[in-house]
C-alpha cells in the first residue's frame, strides 16, 4: 500500500509539484504576518473593530467577484498567462505592503494581495486537473495542495514568532519573494515540460465569459452549492479576523502567544489528521462528508461562545473541533468543483468557486459590527444558526437535478453520474 502511495505520488508532472510546493513557501510566507493584520492596523492607525472589519471586507469582495471570471479567462487565454498575472499581482502587492506607511497605502496593498490571490487559485485547481487524468491521483493532488497550504500555515506563524517577525510589516517582502520564484518556476515548467506543453495546446477562444454565468443560470445543483459554500466560508473566517479582535478587545491574556498558538493548532491538526480523517470517510458521499463536518463546524461555535476568555486551553480546544471541521470540510469542497466540473469547463467551475471569497470578504465588516454592538458570544450563537441553514442547503442538493453540458465534441457530458462519491 506504502509502494502504491508513493507511486502515485511519482506520476504527478513537474507543474503540479510547482503548484504544490509554491503553494506551502507562500503561504508558509504569508501567514507570518497576515492574521496579525488586525493588530497591525490597531496600533499603526488607532482604528476600531468596525473600521477593521470594513477595510478587511472591501479589500476583498472586488476580489472575489474578479475571481468569477477568472477560470473562465483562463480556459480562454490559457492557465499559463492567467497564473504569471496573479504571482506578479501578488508579487507587487506583498512588496507594498511592505513598506506601505500610510493608510491609503495599506487599504491598496491589501486589496491587490486579495486580487492576486483571487487570479492566481482557481487556474491553479483548475491547472492539477489539466495535468493528470486519472480521477483517484487528482482528488490526491488536491487533498495534497490543501495539506501543504496548511503545513505552510502551521509553521509560518511559529517561525515567525522564532525569528522576531510576527507583526513586523516587513516580513510581508519574504512573501513577495516567494511569488516571484514561483513565477520563475511556472516560467520553466510551461516552457520546458511535456505536461506544460500540452497545457499551452489546450487554451480554448471558443470560452466566452458568459458560460461562468450560465452555469448558475442551468445548474441548479452548483448554484445552491456556491450559496451554502459562501456560507460555510463565512462561518469559518471569523476564526482569522472577528476572533482576533474579539480577543483583542477584551484584553485576553498573552495576546500573541495566544493568537499564534491557535494559528498553529488550526494548522497542525489538518497537517495530522487530514488524510486520515479523508481515509476514514473515503466511502461516504461527499454531501455526507460535508454534512458531518458541518456538525463539528457548529459544535465550534457553541464552544467559542461558552469559553471564558481567560482559559487559553479552552481557546485550544476549540480551536481543535474547528479544525476538524476543516480538515473535512475545504478539501472536501475542491473535490466537489472537480467532480461537478465538466472537463471542458474546469477553469470556468473552478472560477465560480471563487465566488466563496464573498464569506471569507464579509466576514470581517460583519463580525466587527457586531463585536461593536453586542459581544462576542453574540457572534457566535447568529453563526451556529448559519450552519443550520447550511445543513439545510446540502438537504436541498438531493432533490434537485444537473442539466448536459455539451463538450467541445458537441457530445452530452452528464455531471450528476460523476458528481457521486463512491
Amino acid at each position: 500500500m506504502r509502494w502504491r502511495w508513493w507511486q502515485r505520488l511519482r506520476s504527478f508532472p513537474p507543474l503540479v509539484w510547482i503548484v504544490l510546493i509554491g503553494s506551502f513557501f507562500s503561504r508558509g510566507t504569508y501567514f507570518m504576518v497576515w492574521p496579525f493584520l488586525a493588530i497591525l492596523l490597531f496600533k499603526k492607525f488607532e482604528l476600531g473593530t468596525a473600521e477593521i472589519g470594513l477595510i478587511l471586507s472591501a479589500s476583498a469582495i472586488g476580489a472575489a467577484l474578479l475571481g468569477f471570471f477568472v477560470g473562465a479567462l483562463s480556459d480562454r487565454y490559457g492557465r499559463r498567462n492567467i497564473l504569471l498575472l496573479g504571482s506578479a499581482i501578488n508579487l507587487f502587492s506583498f512588496a507594498l505592503l511592505a513598506i506601505s506607511q500610510t493608510l491609503p497605502g495599506f487599504i491598496l496593498a491589501m486589496t491587490l494581495c486579495s486580487i492576486g490571490r483571487a487570479v492566481w487559485e482557481p487556474p491553479a485547481s483548475a491547472l492539477i486537473g489539466d495535468v493528470i487524468d486519472n480521477q483517484a491521483n487528482r482528488e490526491l493532488a488536491l487533498q495534497l495542495r490543501y495539506f501543504l497550504i496548511n503545513a505552510g500555515a502551521a509553521l509560518g506563524p511559529i517561525v515567525g514568532v522564532w525569528a522576531g517577525l510576527s507583526a513586523q510589516q516587513s516580513t510581508f517582502g519574504l512573501t513577495s519573494l516567494s511569488y516571484l520564484l514561483l513565477a520563475l518556476a511556472f516560467v520553466w515548467g510551461f516552457a520546458k515540460t511535456e505536461a506544460g506543453l500540452r497545457v499551452k495546446a489546450r487554451e480554448d477562444g471558443t470560452v466566452a465569459l458568459s458560460n461562468t454565468l450560465s452555469v448558475l443560470r442551468k445548474d441548479h445543483v452548483f448554484m445552491v452549492v456556491i450559496v451554502a459554500n459562501i456560507l460555510t466560508m463565512f462561518i469559518y473566517a471569523h476564526m482569522d479576523s472577528s476572533l482576533v479582535q474579539y480577543l483583542t478587545r477584551s484584553g485576553a491574556p498573552r495576546l500573541i502567544e495566544l493568537i499564534s498558538s491557535m494559528i498553529f493548532v488550526n494548522a497542525i491538526t489538518i497537517v495530522l489528521l487530514q488524510f486520515p480523517l479523508m481515509q476514514l470517510m473515503r466511502k461516504l458521499e461527499i454531501r455526507e462528508r460535508i454534512m458531518i463536518g458541518l456538525v463539528i463546524l457548529a459544535a465550534a461555535q457553541v464552544w467559542f461562545a461558552l469559553n471564558p476568555m481567560y482559559w487559553f486551553w479552552g481557546w485550544m480546544g476549540a480551536t481543535f473541533v474547528l479544525s476538524l471541521a476543516e480538515a473535512i470540510l475545504f478539501p472536501t469542497m475542491s473535490v466537489q468543483i472537480d467532480r461537478l466540473a465538466p472537463e471542458h469547463l474546469r477553469g470556468t467551475y473552478f472560477g465560480a468557486s471563487s465566488f466563496y471569497a464573498l464569506g471569507w470578504a464579509l466576514a470581517p465588516l460583519a463580525g466587527g459590527l457586531i463585536l461593536e454592538s453586542w459581544d462576542g458570544p453574540v457572534l457566535y450563537w447568529c453563526l451556529l444558526v448559519l450552519c443550520g441553514v447550511v445543513f439545510v442547503l446540502y438537504r436541498t442538493t438531493a432533490y434537485l437535478s444537473r442539466p448536459q453540458w455539451p463538450d467541445l465534441k458537441g457530445e452530452a457530458f452528464a455531471p450528476e453520474r460523476d458528481a457521486k462519491v463512491t
